[in-house]
């Protein structure tokens, strides 16, 4: 039979105390006692809310440098009292236990130390003892209490203490329950891998599948399942539209490493992870016309991402186009009232943030972790090979060009003009092929390719795509350079007045 439980006695004692204070402010409304430790005690009376000491719980101070501080059978008494058993009634009165009806407790932050690689002693002292098994002992008598194991549940937390008014059903409780446990699964899981030496697995298993989940419509098609773990809320905040698809996070995910590497005003047009139009230009109408006219047929159903204010003379005109969704840092509100007219639109507000330094993917039957490719050339890197010096034009071309080839699929060709993206040949495999594909698209949307850039993901072996390039007015080139047989390219452009440079890097994206 289920059982509603009022929420009377609170056991508080949390790492991470952003967005608690709405709760606290709420538990003093229904006049619920808070029992709570060290820093955490400090913390909520300083927002005014009155609170009873473990300590005085306990009759014991917390000890060892704060490793022992609720492991008492007065603590885990009052949480694993089962009030429908007389005798445990009896023995927590008997001790003066109170029974906690809701625990509120997280965990040392282990994984983030690990993959800060903090030293072994750091990391040994954020295996948490006391909070994981405050966590499970709550966990185990949901048909008492409810556990809150995570920041990230404070919201739905909230929404019990105000719509129902502390009061909390069993299937509720049992919900917090499992996340409760599946929480200290992934957290013991990375404990057990670190002590393994299998970073992989620390790094994959608990920094993101033991992050809040959010179920997708569906995975990459209707007959695939699809779960994000992780905080999106941390990258942008959802002004409308439809909800966000796993293909759609995919397209943002490519949108928001391309614009990164640009920092001058940028728009770019996306289409299956790859830029089908880009332009940087003062003006940012003019970025978009840029944009636009570099691919307008693939542009539709796509993604944009813009690195500044939309203005409302920009969105009139991109309001011109079908498009899923578009990424800026600020809208300005009647821009915004007039993109959000179309409900299935995705407006998203981009927060300035750091992504991660290291990517995983899985494969076969395990993960693969690599650092992320933060290599971006600038006109220094640029080192000239030919007889024939790039101009200052075409070295700001060159750079531009390369910034995107980075970000585009292999093998890939960019063409490129006048900080405009004219054309690119994406996931293709051959490089000749890429080339060939990024004519025929430039000069389908009518593009003249004299004194266009060329940027090349890796190197020439042959000098076959300097020879395409040449004949149709191209004259300046970025590669990697590498090849033992980079002599035949260079050769070549020195033979035909092109300008080529190496940058030493390489940038195959699969």
């Amino acid at each position: 039979m289920s059982t509603i439980r009022n929420i009377k006695n609170v056991l508080i004692s949390v790492y991470y105390k952003d967005n608690l204070e709405p709760v606290l402010a709420q538990l003093k409304m229904l006049n619920a006692n808070i029992y709570t430790t060290g820093g955490t005690q400090a913390f909520i009376e300083q927002q005014g809310i009155p609170t009873k000491r473990i300590e005085d719980l306990t009759g014991y101070p917390s000890i060892l440098g704060g490793r022992v501080k609720t492991l008492h059978p007065n603590v885990f008494g009052g949480i694993l009292a089962r009030q429908h058993l007389k005798d445990d009634i009896d023995t927590l009165n008997n001790y003066n236990i109170p029974f906690f009806d809701l625990v509120i407790v997280d965990l040392y932050p282990f994984q983030e130390t690990v993959n800060n690689k903090g030293s072994e002693d750091e990391i040994i002292e954020k295996i948490d003892i006391g909070g994981i098994s405050l966590i499970r002992a709550a966990a185990k008598n949901f048909k008492d209490v409810l556990i809150v194991s995570s920041r990230h549940q404070y919201h739905a937390l909230l929404d019990i203490l105000t719509k129902h008014q502390g009061k909390t059903e069993e299937a509720t409780r049992k919900h917090f329950s499992k996340e409760a446990f599946k929480l200290s699964s992934e957290y013991d899981r990375a404990i057990h891998a670190y002590f393994s030496g299998d970073i992989v697995a620390t790094h994959e298993s608990a920094a993101y599948r033991a992050l809040p989940s959010h179920q997708l419509r569906y995975g990459e098609n209707p007959h695939q399942k699809g779960t994000f773990y992780g905080q999106l809320q941390d990258i942008f905040t959802k002004l409308s539209g439809k909800d966000i698809s796993y293909n759609n996070l995919l397209d943002i995910d490519a949108a928001v490493n391309l614009i990164a590497e640009f920092t001058e005003p940028t728009i770019a047009i996306l289409k299956h992870n790859n830029a089908c139009g880009l332009a940087c230009n003062e003006d940012l109408l003019n970025a978009w016309c840029d944009a636009l006219a570099g691919d307008p047929v693939s542009a539709f159903g796509g993604v944009i991402i813009c690195n500044r204010k939309v203005t409302l003379e920009v969105a009139n005109e991109m309001n011109k186009l079908f498009f899923e969704i578009l990424l800026a840092p600020e809208f300005e509100e009647e821009a915004k009232n007039l993109l959000a007219q179309k409900q299935s639109r995705i407006l998203l507000q981009l927060h300035a943030t750091r992504l991660p330094a290291v990517t995983f993917r899985s494969l076969l039957n395990g993960v693969i972790e690599q650092d992320r490719d933060t290599a971006s050339e600038t006109v220094n890197d640029m080192n000239c090979v030919t007889n024939v010096r790039p101009t200052a034009t075409q070295l700001n071309d060159l750079v531009f060009a390369n910034k995107i080839v980075k970000q585009s699929k292999s093998n890939t060709i960019v063409l490129a003009k006048n900080n405009q993206l004219i054309a690119s040949g994406v996931g293709m495999t051959s490089r000749v092929d890429a080339l060939k594909h990024a004519i025929n698209k430039a000069k389908e949307f009518s593009f003249s390719l004299q004194d266009a850039v060329m940027a090349s993901d890796a190197f020439f072996p042959f000098p076959d795509c300097v020879e395409i390039a040449n004949k149709e007015g191209i004259k300046a080139v970025v590669q990697p350079g590498g090849s033992v047989k980079d002599n035949l390219s260079i050769d070549y452009c020195n033979s035909n007045q092109m300008a080529m440079v190496f940058t030493g890097i390489r940038h195959f994206k699969h």
